[in-house]
């Protein structure tokens, strides 16, 4: 029945074959990396040993016992920081791509128009760090 149709059926099953070939790959080395994990954690829960002692049930914490509650309160700042990592993590991702897609002919005002809006974005990230204090060596 493929033969009687044309050559485009047989291009396309062939096309098709390609494509999930390619992804069987991926997800073949997908589910090597997870049986790889699977059997180094199972070693060590096989191999370690097993001795439970009072010591080794306190709650340890830079080298000191535990005294009163175990809730304290502090106050975290680095949040801004992380944010700053993200923005700029998030830049050098997407300017690579973009480096490749804006040579390639066609795609030169579209690409650049979405690179203004993305460095919009950019922006105003960086802005609201500057007026948090941040960017500010002290």
């Amino acid at each position: 029945m493929r033969e009687t149709v044309g050559n485009s059926t047989v291009a396309a099953a062939d096309a098709a074959a390609d494509y999930f070939r390619s992804y069987s790959v991926v997800g073949l080395l997908a589910l090597l990396g997870v049986l790889f994990v699977a059997v180094a954690f199972g070693a060590g829960r096989l191999l370690r040993p097993v001795v439970p002692t009072p010591e080794k049930l306190l709650t340890y914490e830079c080298g000191v016992d535990p005294v009163g509650e175990g809730w304290a309160h502090t106050q975290v700042r680095y949040y801004v920081y992380a944010f700053l990592y993200v923005v700029f993590a998030v830049d050098s991702i997407f300017l690579f791509p973009w480096a490749t897609v804006f040579a390639a002919p066609g795609y030169g005002a579209a690409t650049l128009v979405e690179m203004f809006v993305f460095l919009g974005f950019l922006a105003v990230g960086l802005l609201y760090a500057y007026k948090k204090g941040v960017l500010a060596w002290t």
